[in-house]
This record gives structure tokens, sequence and C-alpha cells, in this order.
């Protein structure tokens, strides 16, 4: 049996707000998930705010922050290490994004599904 506090057992919900309005919040939130899926940890990458727009393919790839790895880097590892990224319902209509808009790996999903990802057990939510 895995113990409690094992990366198998637990689960990581990372809701970023921040875009390029805050590149240093934005691009930890990226930087820890990416740490966290290469880690074993189970992740779930919210993209709420700002962020919505890096649900949008080339989105990620404009934006720069000296010292920090690249954002689709960033990306490419969260999904690669088995993560997951969700695009906020609400935030997707505001800006008129459509799930065929989104790049391959995105879903659109609201509040009741945030909600039971950050009930399961083992799951620590972060906000950026």
């Amino acid at each position: 049996m895995t113990p409690p506090d094992s990366p198998e057992q637990r689960r990581l919900v990372i809701k970023v707000t921040a875009g390029s309005d805050a590149p240093e919040r934005c691009s930890q939130a990226f930087t820890v998930a990416a740490v966290a899926a290469s880690s074993g940890v189970a992740v779930s990458v919210w993209l709420t705010g700002e962020s919505a727009w890096f649900a949008l393919p080339g989105r990620a790839a404009e934006f720069t922050l000296p010292h920090a790895a690249p954002l689709p880097e960033l990306i490419e590892g969260v999904l690669a290490g088995g993560g997951r990224l969700t695009l906020c319902t609400q935030c997707a209509a505001r800006r008129d994004i459509s799930e065929a808009d989104v790049l391959d790996g995105v879903r659109i999903a609201g509040a009741q599904v945030f909600v039971s990802e950050i009930m399961a057990e083992g799951a620590q939510a972060l906000v950026y």
C-alpha cells in the first residue's frame, strides 16, 4: 500500500489567475505545476482570469519573463507529466473562447468540477 503522503496519492490543484499582467506570479504557478508533474504528483492547472489566454495556440509563446523557463515548455511539462489543463467556463465565455479554439489537452469546465477536484482526498489547492 502507498503511504498517504507519497506523490502517487497526492494531488495538486493550481488555479492561475495571472497572465502577462503579473508575469512573476504567472511563471511561478506554471513552474510549480511543471516541477510537481515531473515529480509524479497528479497536477491539475486551472486557467482563470488573464491566464485563460494561454489555452490558445501560440499565446504562451508571447509570454516572456527574464530568467524564467519559457511558458510553452512549462505547459508541455505539465501535460507530459500527466497533468491536466482546464480553462474556466466563465473565463472562456468572457473571451469568446470555445473548445474548438484551445490547445490539444485543454478542457473547459466550471466551478463544480473545480470544487470536486479541491475536495478530493489528498488534494492541495494553490492559487496564484
